[in-house]
C-alpha cells in the first residue's frame, strides 16, 4: 500500500472515530429504537411493512434487550392500521387522525411513510438525538423524527423536519411536531382556560373516545385563551406526590394544535403542532421546513416530580441565564402610567434606591413627538424619545440611575403599531389588516407583518439602536398587547403561510438580539400571560403571567404556572391591587422573581422599613428561590392555606410561603403542614420571617430532624390575624 493510500485510510478510520457516537442503521426488520433518560423509556419499532410504530412509554427496563418483547406482550398487532404510528400520515390506510396531511404536485392527497434509517448521536454526557428518516413509498417525499433526550432531567423534545423533492411546490395541509402513543386503563386531561386577568384556570376531565382538542387561532397571543401547556394523568387522576402523568408544552409562539384521541383500542394518541387552521403551507422543492418543538416529561410520582423535570430541565437548557441570578426592580406603570416627565422619574429612581431594589424600568409613554404617546391611542411604531417629556433623552435616566447606584431598564412593544403613528402613514405596506375590510383594532393598535424581513430589521434595530445610544441599558420588558385580526400580509406570496412565517420571523428577530445580546435580562411581557411558551422563553429571562396583580388572585395564578415553569422565571409585582396589607402582598410577590410597582414616597415609615426588609430577606433566601426545588405542598384550590416551599440544591437551606385564600369565619392552619425535600438525618433550625415592623411571631424559633419536618411537619399559625407567613428553614451543623 502507497503512501497516499494509506494516509488516506488512516484518515477514514479518524473521520468513523470522531463520530463513534453517531450509528447509521439501515436494516428495517426488527429494528427496534428505544429512547431512554434516566428513569423513563419510549420505545419504538420498525414494522416487516417498514412503519415505525410506538409500542411502548413509561419506566426504563434494565435489560435492553427485552424491549424488543415489548409489542408481543401488549399484543400490538403489525395489521397496517397505524393506530401506533409514530408519525401518522393521511390517504391510505389510517382511519385516524393525522399528525401530516399533504397535497402533492400533482393533487394526490396520500401518504405512507416508511422507515429509512436512524442515526443516535450524543451531544454530551446528558443529552442525546435520536432521527429517524421517513420516506414516502411512491413521492420523493421525506420526514425526519427528531428526539432530543435530556437523560438526568427525564425531559424529551420532539420535532420534525419536512422536505421535499418534487417538481413543483407541495401543500402541507397539517404538519404536527410529535405524535405519541401511551397505552392505559383511562385518561385525565389537566388543561387550562382564561382570558386578560383571568390566566392559567384549571380543568380537569376524563378524556372518552374522540377527539380533544386545545388550540390557539390568536396569531400572536396565542396563550390568551387557551396556553400550550396541559398534563395527562394514567389511570386515576394524578396528585401531587403518587400518579403516572405526562407534561407537555408546544415550544411554539403562534396558533398551536394539540389533539388528543382515545383510539377504538383505548390506546391514546397525542398529535401536537402548528395549528393547521387558515394555514396550509405551501413548501418549494428541496426547502426544509422544521416544526417547533414539543417538550414532555413523564413521572410515575405525580405532578410535583414532573415540575421539578421540566423546571430544572429550563433553567439549564432552555431559559436565558436559566442559572444565573436575577435583578429585582422598581416599575414606574402604576405610579405614574404615561404622566411623567424627568423630573419625576429622577425622584422614582432615587426611590428604587431607598428601597433597595437593583433597577429601574421605565414602562410605556417614552416615545413619540408628531403622536405623542400619551395614552395608548397614538405613538406606538415612532420610538423616538419624547422630547417633552425627556428633553435630555434616554442618557440622562442611565446616567442618573449610576449616580443613584441602581440598574437602568425600559419597555418597548416593537411588534406593534398605532393607526394614529408616523409609522402607519410612511409604511401601511408593513401592517396586517386586509386591504378590503374595515380596520380592527385591540388596545388601538394593529400588529406589524414579521413574514416582511424589512419589518424584521426595523423590530430589531428598535431595540438594538435603544443599546446603541444607552450602552448602561440593562434590562427590557418587550410586550404585545394584540392578536392578529383580518390577518393578510402585503409581503407573503401563500396567504395560507402568513401565520407560520410570522412566528417564524419573530424568531429570526430575537435570535438576531440574542446573537448581539446574549444575556441582557428581558421579560416577556403579552398583556399579561398571552405568550408563555418555551418556543419564546429561550430568548427571555422571565415572563409576565398576568396583568391581575391582586395578590389572592395571584396565589392561584403564579400557583398553576408553577407546574410547567420555573419560579425564578416568573415576575411578581407588588402593586395597590387589592385590600390585603403590603406584607401580604409583598410575600406573595416573593414566590417568583420579585419586583415593585409602587409609589415609594407614599408608604409610611412602617411600610418602607417592611419593603427594605423584605428585600433583604429575598435575597437571603433567593438562591432557593431562583435554582431551588419547588414543592407544592398546600393546593390553595383544596385548602383554606396555600402553601410552597423550595429547597436549595444542598439541601441546606429552604423558605416555606403560607397563605390565607379563604376569609371565612375559622379559616386557617388547624394542624401542621409536611414539608418536603429535606435530608431525613440533617437538623434545621425553623423560624418565621419577613416581620411586619412591631408584631412578633407566634412561631416559636426551634430545631428539628428533617424527618420530624417531613413526617409531623410544623403550623405556620395562618389565620384571619396572620394572613401571610414566611418560615425559614436552615440546616444546623
Amino acid at each position: 500500500m502507497n503512501k497516499v493510500n494509506s494516509t488516506y485510510l488512516l484518515s477514514r478510520v479518524a473521520i468513523v472515530f470522531l463520530f463513534m457516537s453517531s450509528f447509521l442503521i439501515t436494516k428495517a426488520q426488527s429494528v427496534v429504537i428505544p429512547i431512554e433518560s434516566k428513569q423513563n423509556a419510549m420505545v419504538l419499532q420498525v414494522t416487516s411493512e417498514k412503519r415505525l410504530a410506538m409500542v411502548y412509554m413509561g419506566n426504563k427496563l434494565s435489560d435492553k434487550n427485552e424491549y424488543s418483547s415489548i409489542a408481543k406482550a401488549f399484543r400490538l398487532k403489525d395489521n397496517g392500521s397505524g393506530y401506533n404510528s409514530a408519525y401518522t400520515g393521511s390517504g391510505t390506510r389510517n382511519l385516524l387522525e393525522p399528525a401530516i396531511s399533504v397535497t402533492h404536485t400533482d393533487g394526490n392527497k396520500s401518504l405512507d411513510l416508511k422507515y429509512i434509517n436512524h442515526t443516535i448521536t450524543k451531544l454530551n454526557d446528558d443529552v442525546s438525538l435520536v432521527s429517524i428518516n421517513l420516506k414516502d413509498s411512491v413521492y420523493d417525499f421525506e420526514v425526519t423524527l427528531n428526539y432530543q433526550t435530556y437523560f438526568n432531567e427525564n425531559v424529551t423534545e420532539q420535532w420534525s423536519v419536512i422536505k421535499h423533492h418534487e417538481k413543483h411546490e407541495v401543500v402541507l395541509n397539517k404538519y404536527a411536531s410529535a405524535n405519541l402513543y401511551l397505552q392505559a386503563d383511562s385518561y385525565w386531561l389537566r388543561h387550562y382556560h382564561g382570558e386578560w386577568a383571568k390566566e392559567m384556570r384549571p380543568e380537569e376531565e376524563q378524556l372518552t373516545h374522540g377527539i380533544k382538542t386545545l388550540d390557539s387561532k390568536l396569531g400572536t397571543r396565542a396563550d390568551l385563551f387557551e396556553p400550550p401547556v396541559f398534563m395527562v394523568s394514567l389511570n386515576r387522576p394524578s396528585t401531587e406526590d403518587e400518579g403516572e402523568v405526562l407534561y407537555g408544552n408546544l415550544e411554539w409562539s403562534g396558533n398551536y394544535r394539540i389533539d388528543l384521541e382515545v383510539d377504538p383500542s383505548n390506546d391514546l394518541r397525542l398529535i401536537a403542532g402548528i395549528n393547521n387552521y387558515a394555514a396550509d403551507y405551501v413548501l418549494k422543492p428541496g426547502v426544509e421546513v422544521t416544526t417547533p418543538k414539543f417538550v414532555y416529561t413523564l413521572s410515575d410520582k405525580g405532578k410535583g416530580e414532573a415540575s421539578r423535570n421540566l423546571q430544572s430541565w429550563a433553567r439549564k437548557y432552555k431559559i436565558v441565564d436559566g442559572n444565573g441570578p436575577r435583578l429585582t426592580l422598581l416599575n414606574n406603570w402604576e405610579s405614574t402610567y404615561f404622566n411623567f416627565d424627568e423630573n419625576k422619574l429622577a425622584g422614582i429612581l432615587k426611590d428604587t434606591k431607598e428601597l433597595g431594589v437593583d433597577l429601574f424600568l421605565l414602562d410605556d409613554g417614552w416615545f413619540g413627538n408628531k403622536y405623542p404617546r400619551n395614552d395608548d391611542r397614538a405613538g406606538l411604531g415612532d420610538w423616538e424619545v419624547n422630547k417633552t417629556k425627556l428633553p435630555d433623552d434616554i442618557a440622562f435616566l442611565t446616567k442618573t440611575a449610576n449616580e443613584d447606584g441602581v440598574k437602568f431598564g425600559i419597555w418597548v412593544e416593537p411588534e406593534m403599531v398605532n393607526p394614529k403613528s408616523e409609522l402607519y402613514e410612511k409604511h401601511p405596506d408593513w401592517v396586517v389588516k386586509q386591504p378590503q375590510r374595515p380596520e380592527y383594532y385591540m388596545r388601538n393598535q394593529l400588529v406589524l407583518d414579521l413574514t416582511n424581513p424589512k419589518v424584521q430589521d426595523f423590530v430589531f434595530n428598535v431595540v438594538d439602536n435603544l443599546f446603541k445610544k444607552n450602552p448602561d441599558l440593562a434590562y427590557i420588558k418587550w410586550d404585545c398587547n394584540s392578536v392578529i385580526y383580518n390577518a393578510y400580509s402585503a409581503y407573503e406570496g401563500h396567504q395560507s403561510n402568513f401565520y407560520t412565517d410570522y412566528v417564524f420571523g419573530l424568531y429570526r428577530v430575537l435570535d438576531r438580539l440574542r446573537a448581539k445580546y446574549p444575556k441582557v435580562p428581558m421579560m416577556l411581557c403579552s398583556g399579561g400571560g398571552g405568550r408563555v411558551d418555551y418556543g419564546a422563553l429561550k430568548y427571555f429571562t422571565e415572563y409576565w403571567p398576568s396583568d391581575n396583580t391582586e395578590p389572592v388572585e395571584r396565589i392561584f395564578i403564579q400557583w398553576e404556572y408553577s407546574y410547567f415553569y420555573p419560579a425564578l422565571a416568573s415576575s411578581n409585582h407588588v402593586t395597590n391591587w387589592g385590600k390585603q396589607p403590603i406584607k401580604f402582598r409583598t410575600d406573595v410577590a416573593m414566590m417568583g422573581k420579585l419586583g415593585f410597582d409602587i409609589v415609594v414616597s407614599k408608604l409610611s415609615a412602617d411600610e418602607l422599613a417592611f419593603c427594605q426588609e423584605a428585600v433583604k430577606t429575598y435575597k437571603q433566601f433567593s438562591e432557593a428561590i431562583w435554582h431551588g426545588d419547588q414543592y407544592r405542598l398546600q393546593n390553595p384550590r383544596e385548602n383554606d392555606v396555600a402553601s410552597i416551599m423550595y429547597v436549595d440544591t444542598t439541601k441546606s437551606t429552604a423558605i416555606m410561603f403560607n397563605y390565607l385564600v379563604n376569609t371565612r369565619y375559622g379559616a386557617g392552619t388547624n394542624s401542621p403542614i409536611r414539608l418536603k425535600g429535606l435530608e431525613p438525618d440533617k437538623r434545621y433550625s425553623i423560624s418565621e420571617v419577613n416581620l411586619f415592623p412591631g408584631t412578633k411571631s407566634t412561631i416559636q424559633d426551634a430545631t428539628y430532624t428533617g424527618d420530624f419536618l417531613m413526617t409531623v411537619g410544623i403550623n405556620p399559625d395562618v389565620h384571619e390575624g396572620r394572613t401571610s407567613v414566611l418560615i425559614g428553614v436552615k440546616e444546623q451543623k
